[in-house]
Order: C-alpha cells, then sequence, then structure tokens
C-alpha cells in the first residue's frame, strides 16, 4: 500500500507520460490483464484510456486492473487512469 505523500509523488512523475493501453469495447479480457501485468513489470507505472464504447467506466477498470495485477491506483482522471506496481528487483521510481 502506498502513502499519500507517494502517491502524491508518483503523479507529478507520471505527467508526461504516454497512454500505452486503451479499453475498448471488449472490456477487460486476460489477454488485456496479461499485458498490463508484463507492461508493469517493465515499466513500474502506465496510463490507461477508457474508450466511450468500453462497458465500464475508468475507476471500475482501474479497480479491477489493480486486483488482478496487484497494483496500485495512483490517479483516475477523467476517462485516464495510472497504474503503478513495484517491481522488486529492478525499481524505476524512487517512492
Amino acid at each position: 500500500m502506498i502513502t499519500s505523500k507517494q502517491r502524491a509523488a508518483l503523479r507529478s512523475q507520471s505527467n508526461g507520460m504516454e497512454t500505452i493501453f486503451q479499453i475498448g469495447k471488449g472490456g477487460i479480457n486476460d489477454m488485456l490483464v496479461q499485458q498490463v501485468n508484463d507492461a508493469l513489470k517493465a515499466r513500474e507505472m502506465i496510463k490507461l484510456h477508457v474508450l466511450e464504447n468500453a462497458p465500464v467506466f475508468a475507476r471500475e477498470a482501474a479497480q479491477e486492473l489493480a486486483e488482478k495485477c496487484g497494483a496500485e491506483i495512483v490517479q483516475v482522471i477523467g476517462t485516464r487512469f495510472i497504474l503503478f506496481k513495484r517491481n522488486p528487483k529492478k525499481p524505476i521510481y524512487e517512492v
């Protein structure tokens, strides 16, 4: 579990980050969960976008993916959200 100070630090570091995944009408499936897991392992922090035709809202998608991947929700704004999962072997972000 990350503290509010750590979350604030991660939010500031995620400002210029590019969105690497989009959740569309297919919703959240096993393949997406696996891809998000792999991306979190490599990058520690990722930004996702929920499209208008998706069956879930951004907050619901963030919650579900965080639970399935063992990640933390850093921020949810509108249709975008940021997930963080520390890589114990090669940490990238100082929190």
